[in-house]
């Protein structure tokens, strides 16, 4: 199965890469100290001031939608709406939308479309969530500390600024990844170095590995959120974190054999097979977990290769040397970025040809999420390259899922998308692609086709429970 997805994506031409709110400064609509979760009006007002009301009221999961209103507003009066929020490290990231108000003094965000001039326009419910940019150069939103949540920031301004006018009201969320009830259980059994997430209920639950790129360390942020619908997933690490190799250099099948055997020996995971979900170089490391190794039924892959990447993949006898490269096919933009979609060498063709994963060894069935704007790599031609082979093989068809105008990272819903940012193999910023309401719609369908996707292969179920606090 091979499809476009269809619903509601497009690109849209608003915003690009380059753009970016201003930084804090006079006059300037900037991030003010953040206070205490609720909804609130701004301080020094009477009480009949006007109100920011959130849909939950107080904390949300991540991947949650969010409804967002203010109350209290004069009939047709035109305001401001900024969002922000600090990652881990203090980093800024914002977004504004510019509104005028509904006559019965209102402002909801999913009946007001928002004005040109901000960071979006049109009705777009979600977009001062999607649309917040950090305020620092190339700087990704990610989530080291799933144990602590993300606050947001909302406020109202009046009028339509630069220069923003008055203060009118203010309020705190929290977004959350933990939900209640989920188990955080961090592994550390032989060479094994990863984080377990078990959802509320009585199990055995489908299992699932979960791998990312090559960042390294070990992110927990997407399985602590999978968890929230039913699945026992194992995050894993394999370099950058504690004793495990510090680079990519060379990476050895049997330590993820180890962690499939692990999940699969689990008295609290369901056989007799479980999934795997790997995005970039995540993607085809669990591409080659599914070729060589047993127990697996299901193998999802975010924007991945079906060459072996980045490092000497190994297994036994088995050597898979990594797909070549040539730097010279590098394009570097204005701003001195990279785009580096044409440096990898064809898998297809040459001595390149052994570093094609044999898939067709695999005894599971296939998802390939793909991002047509992705400037990591070509996902595309992988995917219908992985699809060729398989069939030639007479094994079944894999589904790819295809996604205008989505770049490289596919996160859960409502992380912000990353157009640019540093690559630790590169040593230098690239462009990851994307426009960035196409790609949180893109983000937002995905999630659930991954879900539908597991549940179907793993526990015979079209749907998950509800992921709701």
């Amino acid at each position: 199965m091979w499809r476009v997805a269809a619903r509601s994506l497009r690109r849209t031409g608003a915003w690009r890469w380059q753009k970016r709110l201003p930084r804090p400064g006079p006059g300037s609509l900037c991030c003010s100290p953040m206070q205490t979760p609720g909804a609130v009006a701004a301080r020094g007002l009477s009480s009949t001031a006007p109100t920011v009301r959130f849909s939950p009221a107080a904390r949300s999961l991540f991947d949650e939608p969010l409804a967002i209103a203010v109350q209290g507003l004069s009939p047709r009066q035109q305001v401001t709406l900024r969002t922000s929020l600090q990652d881990e490290t203090g980093e800024l990231f914002e977004a504004c939308a510019r509104y005028q108000v509904e006559d019965d003094g209102e402002l909801d965000l999913a009946r007001c479309p928002a004005l040109p001039g901000g960071s979006f326009s049109g009705l777009e419910p979600m977009g001062l969530l999607w649309a917040l940019q950090p305020q620092k150069p190339f700087w990704r939103l990610v989530k080291r500390d799933v144990r602590t949540p993300l606050r947001l920031l909302l406020e109202v301004f009046e009028g339509h600024g630069p220069p923003p006018g008055r203060l009118l009201a203010q309020a705190e969320h929290e977004r959350v990844f933990l939900r209640d009830g989920v188990q955080r259980v961090p592994v550390r059994e032989g060479r094994i170095r990863a984080t377990l997430f078990l959802p509320p209920g009585n199990g055995p639950f489908p299992g699932i590995i979960d791998i990312y790129g090559t960042g390294g360390g070990l992110p927990e942020y997407r399985a602590c959120l999978l968890a929230s619908y039913g699945f026992a997933v194992l995050a894993l690490a394999y370099y950058g974190y504690e004793d495990l190799p510090k680079d990519m250099k060379e990476f050895h099948l049997e330590y993820f054999e180890e962690a499939i055997n692990y999940m699969l020996q689990h008295r609290q995971v369901k056989g007799p097979g479980i999934g795997l979900l790997g995005i970039s170089k995540g993607g085809d490391l669990c591409l080659s977990m599914a070729s060589f190794l047993k127990g697996i039924t299901a193998t999802a892959l975010i924007n991945g290769s079906v060459a072996n990447v980045g490092a000497v993949l190994r297994y036994k006898d088995v050597t898979i040397p990594p797909l070549g490269i040539n730097a010279s096919r590098v394009k570097f933009n204005e701003s001195g970025v990279a785009d580096i979609i044409d440096v990898l060498n064809n898998p297809l063709e040459g001595p390149d040809r052994r570093s094609f994963i044999p898939l067709e060894k695999a005894e599971c069935r296939f998802l390939f999420i793909v991002g047509q704007d992705d400037r990591n790599w070509k996902s595309e031609f992988f995917a219908v390259e992985g699809s060729k082979r398989l069939q030639a093989h007479g094994k079944a068809k894999p589904e790819i899922i295809c996604y205008p105008g989505a770049g490289h990272y596919i996160e859960p819903p409502f992380f912000p998308m990353c157009a640019a940012s540093m690559h630790l193999l590169v040593g230098r910023p690239v462009v990851w692609g994307g426009e960035p309401k196409a790609h949180c719609e893109a983000q937002v369908d995905a999630w659930q086709q991954i879900r539908a996707f597991f549940h179907k292969h793993l526990a015979g179920t079209l749907s998950g429970i509800s992921n709701k606090l």
